[in-house]
């Protein structure tokens, strides 16, 4: 039998396929989305800047800082818009916010060096708030873990395939200043059309409703009521979150010179062959999640993939210091190392934390808590390199950054899971 259909087991079959369409549909919706969005966020960092300094720093790493400082600012910014946004603006929402960061670019292109890093502030600083409309639109349904992994899915291989778009640029001789504004042009229509299609998707029905529990904006009150409600047991799930943000960021934004430390330099190609790889494992493991219909079995289950992550960035670690793997290989590994925990908090930890507990709230509101966290992290990573280690090889810092992540978040992991399990009452099953 079809698992998905097993979670409609009461519904006629007319009914079911129904369900299933829409599922489809928001499923591409979310994806494409996501995906286009990226075009407007990361093919910048396919060039490497590398004849301009400021203050001693290299040019481009003052424009990952600029963006990324954009970014988190929108994160923090996001904890109130986000939770309070009404379904009904959220797309179009989308399409201000990515047509205000691709003006950015154009000012990029037209800004002179280095007082056109600053367009990359403003560049983050409406992109940071998409992930958060696009996820309202999503949560709160039986089927949420597959939608979720499927948008989580996006941005991993988007990541990818974006830089691959900019290198390809470069190659055809788009400057390095026009660059990253070109690549997010190509990605306007299709953009568009997604954001179109996830206007058109239909609110949770009454069965969503009773397997997850309702979901509602909040006010500040009620924010800061469910945090403090769950302190003891959000707290480590943030810091987990901070660490792989922190792992994910310092590998997507300079990948091409980590590659080089590894020896082997990344052809335009090398991105999205290694990100595809990534995203399919994630997607399988936080994807199957949906098949579990118990909440709190799932919540469960989710904090041990996040342990099995951190397993795997321990020993793809040790088989690179004994010179047991390749370079392409040790890429692949981390990354699911980190995106299996990344991915689980975005897909199952929240989601089935709302469901079990049925308190008011929504998914983006914890997530931005989060991410706001995760990003004031990797900002305070950047200046503080740029300060006391400007020289420093990526390499060697993405290395020390995960064995830290293993041991910070491992600790976590075990508080979080004897926080949860101590506590009956009022946590339910839906």
């Amino acid at each position: 039998m079809n698992p998905a259909a097993e979670l409609l087991p009461s519904k006629p079959r007319v009914e079911r396929n129904h369900e299933l369409f829409w599922a489809a549909w928001a499923l591409l919706a979310a994806f494409g989305s996501y995906f286009c969005m990226y075009a407007f966020r990361k093919p910048f960092t396919a060039a490497s800047y590398a004849d301009t300094s400021v203050w001693g720093l290299g040019f481009k790493t003052v424009l990952v800082t600029s963006q990324v400082s954009g970014y988190m600012v929108s994160k923090f910014l996001g904890i109130k818009v986000i939770a309070e946004m009404p379904p009904q603006r959220r797309a179009i929402g989308i399409l201000w916010l990515v047509l205000v960061a691709e003006f950015s670019l154009v000012l990029f292109g037209l800004i002179p060096r280095p007082w056109n890093a600053v367009c990359l502030f403003l560049n983050g600083l409406p992109l940071g708030m998409v992930f958060g409309l696009v996820l309202g639109l999503l949560e709160g349904r039986r089927l949420t873990e597959t939608l979720t992994a499927g948008l989580c899915a996006s941005f991993i291989l988007a990541d990818g395939v974006t830089k691959s778009v900019g290198a390809l640029l470069l190659q055809r001789g788009v400057s390095e200043e026009w660059m990253p504004s070109v690549a997010g042009a190509l990605f306007l229509l299709p953009l568009g059309v997604c954001v179109a299609m996830l206007a058109r998707i239909p609110p949770p029905n009454h069965h969503d409703i009773t397997a997850r529990a309702q979901r509602f904006t909040m006010s500040h009150a009620e924010r800061w009521s469910l945090m403090h409600r769950y302190a003891f047991g959000l707290i480590p799930i943030i810091l987990v979150y901070f660490t792989v943000t922190i792992l994910r960021s310092i590998r997507a934004d300079f990948a091409p010179e980590i590659w080089r430390g590894l020896g082997k330099p990344a052809q335009p190609g090398t991105f999205t062959r290694s990100e595809m790889l990534v995203a399919l494992g994630v997607l399988v493991v936080n994807g199957g999640t949906v098949l579990i219909r118990d909440n709190r079995r799932a919540f469960f289950t989710s904090l041990a993939t996040c342990g099995v992550g951190f397993g795997l960035l321990a020993a793809a670690l040790l088989a690179r210091q004994l010179d047991l793997v390749s370079g392409f290989a040790f890429m692949v590994v981390i990354g699911l190392g980190f995106y299996l925990p990344y991915v689980a908090i975005h897909t199952t930890v929240f989601e089935r934390l709302l469901a079990m507990t049925r308190d008011r709230g929504n998914i983006g509101f914890l997530m931005y808590v989060a991410d706001s966290v995760g990003y004031l992290g990797y900002v305070i990573v950047m200046l503080a390199r740029n300060v006391y280690h400007p020289e420093q090889d990526l390499l060697g810092l993405l290395s020390g950054a995960c064995w830290f992540a293993v041991v910070l978040s491992m600790v976590c992991l075990i508080l979080c899971w004897r926080y949860f399990s101590a506590i009956e009452s009022p946590l339910e099953n839906a």
